[in-house]
């Protein structure tokens, strides 16, 4: 399987979760290439967000205390970059703030943005892991460098039972070239 095809099938799977809802931007409608990996998932797991990237990880932390495991959708690093508030201060933390009382599972599903065919310009093509790993003592952060690793990556961030949230970051030039 290629690149695409297994995210599309890593989303197809979560979707099939009963506890899973995605948000984000393009998520319900057609705006990036992480649209299209959503095509089989059920139109109502789906949550069309404004622009407001720190709004959309502070309902991610919600609803992840309330039981749902929120799969949270920002195309590129350079946007998830506008919710480290979030992550950093309060997802990172909350174990710790509550003394193991709250383990929320969350997914937040990034990418490097793609280059090619049309370099989109440095604000959209960051690749902010190594950041976000020094950052982050409690948060997991995986790079997907090749199609084998997708599915399982995925899976493996749903099934965990140490409830770490975790960050997949994806390469956006993968989707048509791998």
């Amino acid at each position: 399987m290629n690149y695409f095809d297994e995210l599309k099938r890593s989303m197809t799977w979560l979707g099939q979760q009963r506890d899973t809802f995605f948000l984000g931007q393009a998520v319900a409608y057609p705006g990036t290439a992480m649209t299209n990996t959503l095509a089989e998932v059920n139109r109502s797991k789906l949550l069309e967000m404004p622009v407001n990237e720190e709004m959309q990880m502070g309902m991610t932390i919600g609803m992840g205390l309330n039981g749902t495991v929120p799969i949270s959708i920002y195309p590129r690093w350079n946007f998830l970059v506008l919710a480290a508030n979030q992550i950093v201060n309060h997802l990172d933390k909350i174990k710790i703030m509550s003394r193991g009382g709250f383990t929320p599972k969350i997914i937040i599903r990034t990418g490097i943005g793609s280059q090619r065919p049309l370099h989109p310009q440095h604000q959209h093509i960051s690749d902010f892991t190594a950041g976000f790993k020094a950052m982050c003592d409690f948060v997991d952060i995986i790079r997907l460098d090749e199609p084998h690793q997708i599915f399982d990556a995925y899976k493996y961030a749903y099934e965990r039972t140490d409830n770490r949230p975790t960050i997949l970051v994806e390469w956006g030039d993968y989707y048509s070239e791998k």
